[in-house]
């Protein structure tokens, strides 16, 4: 669940990145990167740490130049990732390429042994780095060529920007699970970006999403202005996850045409119908569960309120690679106003509910502040299988919906009830104009290769 960002044909192509990259620093906290082509040569800053915390003027004289891609990266649970900082940069025999990843290949493990049974040398434990090595062994004339023979080898959900020294090429899986956003700057660059909420931060206006199974090459005309051309690599199925809508987009993104914010509405309206509970007062978990809980409120003609403050200062929870320091979290990040609680039945709103700890501490948190009672909603499906496209959710046996039944976890987790969103119900919320990505929900591992990518390390 990274972020990336792709500039091109910008005087200030490496600073849109960086503000691309601050605006999308939800998707990925542990490490961001630029790097930047001058025409002659690729530059490239990486680190661990916040976008705003590695950049600064210096940097933005190393990576000049009209092409910058970035890329924030999202944590994955027990790995020490402090090398899997991307851009990926590497020389090869066409020249120099950098590469950014969102997603999670498949067939990682296959491809990355028959690149080692071919003499490559891995130096990460991304499968973003198995692209590199098969762009490099190509035997293909030209990069275009090389990048399209790669594309045929790798599976699972991916959106790729690929930068030369002149030119950049984007590309989208053919299900379409990440979102991919085109648009223009009015300089008359172009930018592509994870989320179209980065656009509005550096000016630039929505074009279009980046269709599933296309590549947009990006290239300087004679003349010194800028075009792009398109090609369809694949028939596009698309299965955009719906987890995005659910959790990780941020609310003001347009993902494939569709609003975040008022999907999430609408799954809290949904929510409603299938699971009201008779209450005073409807709560939301902030900050994902915000709008959800104002469906959920409407839904059931209660009094919704902020009555749950978060310290934004502290980053997201079940990301974090180790239990004890989720448990630190939960206490850091929230503080229930108790004056609004006190004495009464509350709902309390969440995005999801993956190992239960959170939650507990929630409805532990709410009655500590005088709740009467306290009934959970979950304004998605029963998380009952670990995704392999990207999202790190855990093994199946730390899901706690994978082995007990919602009262079951109503009693561990100290509420008076806890209801789910039906997978029926999200698909009303989300439109049943097209298919989803719902694995986590499902189990449906349509984008095959995926029993042996338990193990993988996600860009």
């Amino acid at each position: 669940m990274c972020a990336v960002v792709g500039v091109y044909g910008s005087e200030n192509a490496s600073k849109i990145a960086y503000y691309a990259l601050f605006a999308m620093q939800h998707r990925g906290q542990e490490s961001s990167g630029i790097s930047a082509s001058n025409g002659e040569e690729i530059n490239l800053i990486k680190k661990r740490g916040l976008v705003t915390d590695i950049f600064n003027e210096e940097s933005f004289e190393v990576l000049a130049g009209k092409c910058a891609i970035g890329h924030n990266r999202y944590s994955t649970a027990g790995k020490d990732s402090v090398l899997d900082a991307q851009p990926v940069f590497a020389r090869y025999k066409l020249g120099e390429i950098s590469v950014a990843h969102n997603g999670n290949l498949t067939n990682k493990l296959k491809v990355r042994e028959e690149l080692i049974e071919r003499g490559a040398i891995f130096q990460t434990y991304m499968d973003t780095e198995n692209i590199v090595h098969l762009i490099a062994k190509s035997q293909a004339g030209s990069l275009v060529d090389r990048i399209e023979d790669m594309i045929q080898k790798i599976e699972g959900a991916y959106c790729l920007i690929i930068q030369s020294r002149s030119k950049m090429f984007v590309i989208r899986d053919r299900f379409g699970i990440r979102p991919l956003s085109l648009g223009k700057l009015p300089d008359g660059g172009y930018i592509v970006a994870s989320e179209s909420c980065a656009f509005e931060l550096v000016g630039a206006e929505f074009m279009r999403d980046v269709n599933p199974g296309e590549m947009i090459t990006f290239e300087n005309c004679n003349d010194g202005s800028v075009t792009y051309s398109s090609k369809q690599l694949f028939e596009a199925d698309p299965r955009p996850c719906a987890f995005e809508y659910i959790y990780f987009a941020r609310p003001d993104s347009n993902i494939d045409g569709k609003n975040v914010y008022q999907k999430r509405l609408q799954c809290g309206l949904e929510l409603a119908k299938e699971s009201p509970a008779e209450v005073d007062i409807v709560l939301p978990v902030p900050d994902s569960g915000v709008a959800a809980a104002m469906g959920y409120a409407k839904g059931v003609g209660a009094e919704f309120l902020m009555g749950i403050v978060r310290n934004h200062y502290v980053g997201r929870t079940f990301i974090e690679p180790t239990q004890q320091i989720r448990d630190l979290k939960v206490k850091m990040k929230l503080s229930p106003i108790k004056h609004l609680i006190e004495g009464k039945r509350v709902a309390i709103i969440d995005d999801s509910l993956v190992r239960g700890t959170t939650s507990r501490q929630i409805v532990r948190m709410l009655k500590d502040a005088g709740a009467k009672e306290v009934h959970m909603r979950i304004a998605a499906p029963e998380i009952k299988y670990p995704c392999r496209y990207g999202i790190d959710t855990p093994t199946q046996t730390e899901l706690i919906s994978a082995s007990f039944t919602p009262e079951e976890i109503a009693k561990k987790i100290g509420a008076e009830s806890l209801g789910f969103l039906s997978i029926e119900g999200l698909k009303n919320a989300l439109g049943r104009d097209r298919e989803y990505s719902l694995v986590s929900f499902d189990g449906n591992y349509f984008a095959g290769g995926c029993a042996e990518s338990l193990n993988c390390s996600g860009a």
